[in-house]
């Protein structure tokens, strides 16, 4: 073999002996762009619908305390059965407003 013909096939050989490690590099670069673009964006949302969910729970919590709160400190005041009825009486109205504010079903031929 002449010694420029060693020259080429050894520069090909160069580049032959680098393709599995390009070809690596190229699945790892190609699997971080595809895991970026899917699997960190939905852990992020996941992360935020978790902290929103917690944050509704306690929201409710603090919800209920408070109107046992002020049932029982409105029990002291007025008595019971006062209270009983304004608790119930601003339930039905809130009820009532909700209840204007649905949007009825549309009409189905069966």
């Amino acid at each position: 073999m002449p010694a420029a013909d060693r020259g080429v096939a050894s520069t090909n050989l160069a580049v032959m002996d680098d393709y599995p490690a390009k070809i690596a590099d190229l699945l790892e670069t190609t699997a971080a762009r595809v895991r970026s673009m899917t699997v960190d964006r939905v852990a992020g949302w996941a992360s935020w619908a978790a902290a929103g969910v917690v944050l509704a729970i306690i929201a409710l919590l603090v919800v209920v305390f408070l109107l046992v709160g002020v049932f029982r400190l409105l029990g002291e005041l007025i008595g019971v059965e006062v209270t009983y009825a304004a608790f119930g009486g601003l339930f039905v109205l809130v009820g009532l407003f909700l209840w204007s504010k649905r949007k009825p079903r549309p009409a189905t031929e069966d």
